[in-house]
């Protein structure tokens, strides 16, 4: 059984978050390898309390999980296609067959020579519900063969989904949180806390996040590291790690506001829940505890806060590396100090 001793952890912040969804300071913990990372989120957390706090919203939340089929030509494909969408009424009461907590949403389809690939999307409550969909997925695809003889079972998954991989469709469609959070910083706090001008900030995440992201084909990621508050986070939330791999695809903003300092996150893929697997562990319970991820009786409402403290944690981290990147030397020495020890590379 993991213990939280296996993967250093430490508590960091409090974040300061302004709304609208969630109100109030929040001490985040963080499990991760990179000892560097807790003072850098601690400082970005510092700023947010200066900054008078992070607005977060979550834009739009679902589960996905997409099924393959085939037939023996297209056309067969094209007339199943034509009437699926009014078939929705049946395949939602299937859903509701298999769950209690799980909603069809909407469908969207495409065809592949003889193959067709319909990626479902569900509303999963509380939890991040990758078994949940697969198990409503299963369900569907077996009514779908029942209801269409002339189909033949290719995969309960089909790669449309889509799950653990780098991919566009996620961020244009939705697979998770899509969750924007934002922060004003004012040039004197910029100076005093992240030792930075807000035209230097702006500046690099031009040309680092967005132009040589572009040079390096991220595919809709344009960010410094995304994915080490995300894993830092999952790790100590109890949530399926492998999952940074599309939740890491995101945005930086950072405009000038005057004089000030506008600075924004966008997750469109943060998958994160309170229940299922890995939530029973015990300093699991106490970090969600100590996020207050239990107390909303109204299913969704605590998942949505996790959600959203988790891009606020993101946001912290992200804008104390780059505000580091633009000093030079900096990045190196933190981490000498940090995790070398002043020893040799």
């Amino acid at each position: 059984m993991l213990k939280s001793a296996e993967i250093p952890m430490r508590i960091v912040g409090p974040i300061e978050l302004a709304g609208p969804e969630v109100v109030g300071a929040v001490k985040i913990p963080l499990a991760t390898f990179e000892s560097p990372l807790w003072p850098s989120v601690n400082r970005g957390a510092r700023v947010t309390r200066a900054a008078g706090g992070v607005k977060a919203v979550v834009m739009h939340e679902c589960m996905t999980r997409s099924i393959t089929v085939e037939a023996a030509d297209v056309n067969v494909l094209h007339q199943v296609v034509r009437g699926l969408n009014e078939r929705l009424p049946a395949m939602r009461a299937v859903i509701g067959e298999t769950s209690r907590f799980l909603i069809l949403d909407t469908i969207n389809v495409q065809v592949v020579g003889r193959q067709l690939y319909i990626r479902f999307s569900f509303q999963t409550g509380d939890a991040a519900g990758h078994n949940m969909v697969t198990k409503g997925a299963d369900a569907l695809l077996n009514w779908l063969l029942s209801e269409y003889p002339e189909l033949k079972h290719v995969s309960v998954s089909g790669n449309y989904c889509t799950d653990k991989k780098v991919s566009a469709v996620n961020g244009i469609l939705g697979r998770g949180k899509y969750v924007v959070a934002e922060l004003k910083v004012s040039a004197d706090v910029c100076r005093k806390l992240l030792k930075a001008e807000p035209k230097e900030i702006v500046a690099l995440n031009t040309k680092k996040n967005l132009v040589g992201s572009c040079l390096a084909g991220s595919v809709r990621s344009a960010n410094a590291h995304f994915a080490n508050m995300l894993l830092a986070f999952y790790l100590a939330t109890g949530q399926d790690g492998a999952n940074i791999i599309e939740g890491s695809q995101g945005i930086t903003t950072a405009e000038l506001d005057g004089e000030d300092l506008y600075f924004a996150v966008t997750l469109p893929n943060v998958i994160v829940g309170v229940v299922g697997n890995g939530k029973e562990l015990p300093f699991v319970q106490e970090n969600l505890q100590l996020l207050g991820c239990d107390a909303a009786a109204e299913v969704g409402v605590n998942a949505r806060r996790l959600a959203v403290i988790a891009a606020a944690t993101v946001l912290c981290g992200e804008l104390s590396l780059l505000a580091a990147l633009c000093n030079r030397g900096e990045l190196i020495a933190a981490h000498e100090v940090l995790e070398r020890k002043g020893s040799r590379c």
